[in-house]
C-alpha cells in the first residue's frame, strides 16, 4: 500500500478533472502539453491561456490596467482614469456579471458535491487505486468554490449598498432641484412684478415730464407763441396722413381762466385741404370752468409770423355764441374753430417771405381778455 501511493508507474486520474488517467511519472507532461483544463487565467483581461502561452501574454498586457471585475467576465482595459470612469458607469453591468458568475459557481459546486457523493469509494479500494487523493482534491475544489461564492456574495452586498446610497443621493438631488425650481419661479414672479412697477413709474415720469413741459410753456395772459420745428418732415406726415394735424401745448386766458390750445393742419383741412395751411382755435376742459361765464366770448387773433418781421399773416374772429365750439366743454376739448384757408401752401414756402426759416415756423394767438 505504501509503494502503491508512491509508484511512478501507477495509473492516477488527472487532478484537474479533464477525465484522463495517466501514469504518475507522466503527469507533469500531461499537465503541460495535453491537459485541456490546465490553463492560467490572466488577471488583467481574464483570458484563459495555456501555461506556455501565459508568459508572453502577460508581457503584452502589462501596459494597460484591467477592470477590478475582470474575474467575473468584464473585459474592459484602459488607463487608471478610464478604469474609474468605467467602474462608475457600469455598476449595473458588473452586478449582472456577478450574478451570472455566482450562478455558475453554484452549478459547479452542486455538480462537485453530487460527484463526490456518487463516487465515494470503499476504503480498501481507495487505498488500492489512489482515489483518496482524488477525493481530497475534490473537497479542496469545493472549499475554494465556497470561499469564492462567499466573497462574491459580500461584493454583491456592498454593491447593493452603493446602489441604495446612489438612489438616496439621486432622490436628494431631485428634491433640491424641485426646491430650486420653486425659488426660480418665485424670483421670476418678483422680477415680473418689479418690471410692472418700473413700467408704471416710467409712465408716471413721462406724464410728469409732459406736465412740467406744458407748465413751462404755458401762458396765463391769453398770449401764446408756438414754435414748430422740423416743418418739412411734419408737412410730409400731414400729406401722407401719418399725422394730419398738430396740437399746441395748452395755455390760459388768466391764472384761473379758460384753458385753450391751437390746432394746425400743415397740409390743410376741409376747404383748404391740400392747398392751404389750416389753423384752428380749441376750447379745452379746464379746472375752473365752473366759475367762468359761458359761452366763451373773447376775440381771438391768429398769426403766422414772418421771421423777417415784414408781413405777418393775421386773421381774427369773435366766437359764434351759438356754436358748440364755445360752450362749456363736456369732453377734454371742444370741436376746433378757426380758419381752414389761413395761408396758401405756395406762399408758405415762398422765398420772398420767412414764414419757414431753418425748418421752423412760429404761430401766435392773442386772446383779448379785457
Amino acid at each position: 500500500q505504501e509503494h502503491q501511493s508512491l509508484c511512478e508507474y501507477a495509473l492516477i486520474p488527472c487532478h484537474t478533472g479533464c477525465g484522463h488517467v495517466v501514469m504518475r511519472r507522466k503527469l507533469a507532461d500531461h499537465l503541460e502539453n495535453g491537459c485541456v483544463n490546465n490553463v492560467t487565467v490572466c488577471q488583467q483581461c481574464q483570458c484563459s491561456l495555456a501555461s506556455s502561452e501565459f508568459q508572453s501574454h502577460s508581457t503584452s498586457s502589462a501596459s494597460k490596467d484591467g477592470c477590478c471585475f475582470s474575474e467575473v467576465g468584464c473585459a474592459f482595459r484602459g488607463s487608471k482614469e478610464k478604469i474609474k470612469e468605467h467602474e462608475k458607469s457600469s455598476v449595473g453591468a458588473h452586478m449582472l456579471l456577478l450574478l451570472q458568475h455566482m450562478r455558475q459557481l453554484q452549478g459547479t459546486l452542486c455538480s462537485a458535491a453530487r460527484a463526490a457523493q456518487g463516487l465515494t469509494p470503499q476504503p480498501e479500494l481507495s487505498l488500492r487505486n489512489g482515489s483518496v487523493l482524488q477525493q481530497l482534491m475534490r473537497e479542496k475544489v469545493i472549499s475554494e468554490l465556497e470561499n469564492k461564492l462567499n466573497v462574491f456574495e459580500n461584493i454583491v452586498a456592498v454593491l447593493n449598498k452603493e446602489v441604495e446610497s446612489s438612489n438616496l443621493e439621486i432622490l436628494a438631488f431631485r428634491r433640491q432641484s424641485e426646491l430650486d425650481q420653486n425659488i426660480i419661479r418665485g424670483l421670476e414672479l418678483k422680477i415680473a412684478e418689479l418690471h410692472r412697477c418700473l413700467t408704471q413709474k416710467d409712465a408716471g415720469l413721462s406724464s410728469l415730464h409732459k406736465s412740467l413741459l406744458f407748465s413751462e410753456q404755458a401762458s396765463y395772459d391769453g398770449i401764446f407763441l408756438w414754435k414748430i420745428t422740423e416743418v418739412a418732415r411734419k408737412l410730409q406726415d400731414s400729406v401722407t396722413g401719418r399725422a394730419v394735424s398738430l396740437y399746441s401745448p395748452a395755455f390760459y386766458t388768466a391764472k384761473y381762466g379758460y384753458k385753450v390750445c391751437l390746432r394746425v393742419y400743415l397740409n390743410g383741412d376741409g376747404t383748404g385741404k391740400g392747398t392751404h395751411l389750416s389753423l384752428f382755435f380749441v376750447v379745452m376742459k379746464g379746472d375752473y370752468d365752473a366759475l367762468l361765464p359761458w359761452p366763451f366770448r373773447h376775440k381771438v387773433t391768429l398769426m403766422l409770423l414772418d421771421q423777417n418781421n415784414r408781413e405777418h399773416i393775421i386773421d381774427a374772429f369773435r366766437p359764434d355764441l351759438a356754436s358748440a365750439s364755445f360752450q362749456r366743454p363736456v369732453t377734454d376739448m371742444n370741436v376746433a374753430s378757426g380758419c381752414p384757408t389761413f395761408l396758401p401752401l405756395a406762399k408758405l414756402q415762398s422765398p420772398k417771405h420767412a414764414y419757414v426759416k431753418e425748418d421752423t415756423l412760429f404761430l401766435k394767438c392773442i386772446i383779448e381778455t379785457n
